[in-house]
């Protein structure tokens, strides 16, 4: 299962497009944080969304960590700065570890949003270490418990029904193709 040039290229570009993504989902998270200064974090989970939704497309190890870093490196150059760049490396590590957990051959709701949830903690405990996690343990628990509901349904549910679509339609035969034996690999 090595990675060619051509799932580099198109794990980059995924990467790329979810750096645009997220940028305007940062805008929408800032517009939502005084009408909804806790329950934004149920939109929390975008950020997570990139190393999964990769792997789940293209299913081959370090895909999950590359994209992510792309997103992350992209935001950075626009303006986020190095912090961002190391978020997404982290995250993208959390969810690279997982599906290396399950050796890279399970591809379905639970195990996505299970790599999410990685990518969460990842992500909680370089909060801790910024000191954005300096929190009383109730608020810690809300915070933290929200965003591992939302990276759940943004890498499980969304990214799983996303790329099923994507693989239904047929669009994703030039980046793998799929065979029925590999579409139903998904409901697993």
């Amino acid at each position: 299962m090595k990675l060619k040039f051509s799932d580099l290229l198109i794990t980059v570009m995924i990467g790329i497009v979810f750096g645009i993504i997220m940028k305007f989902w940062d805008d929408l998270y800032t517009v939502v944080k005084p009408m909804l200064p806790v329950a934004r974090q149920l939109i929390y989970g975008m950020w997570f969304m990139v190393g999964p939704f990769a792997f789940l497309l293209i299913r081959k190890p370090g895909v999950a960590l590359l994209s992510s870093v792309s997103a992350a490196g992209l935001s950075a150059f626009i303006g986020h700065g190095i912090e961002v760049l190391i978020y997404g490396f982290i995250q993208g590590l959390g969810a690279e570890i997982l599906f290396a957990g399950f050796r890279y051959k399970k591809f379905g709701i639970v195990v996505a949003g299970l790599a999410g949830i990685a990518s969460c903690f990842a992500g909680f405990f370089l909060d801790w270490f910024y000191g954005y996690a300096n929190l009383e343990a109730w608020a810690l628990f809300t915070k933290y418990g929200l965003r591992v509901i939302s990276a759940f349904l943004f890498t499980g549910v969304f990214a799983y029904y996303i790329v099923r679509a994507l693989e239904g339609t047929g669009v994703t035969n030039l980046i793998r193709p799929v065979s029925k034996e590999e579409y139903s690999l998904l409901d697993k």
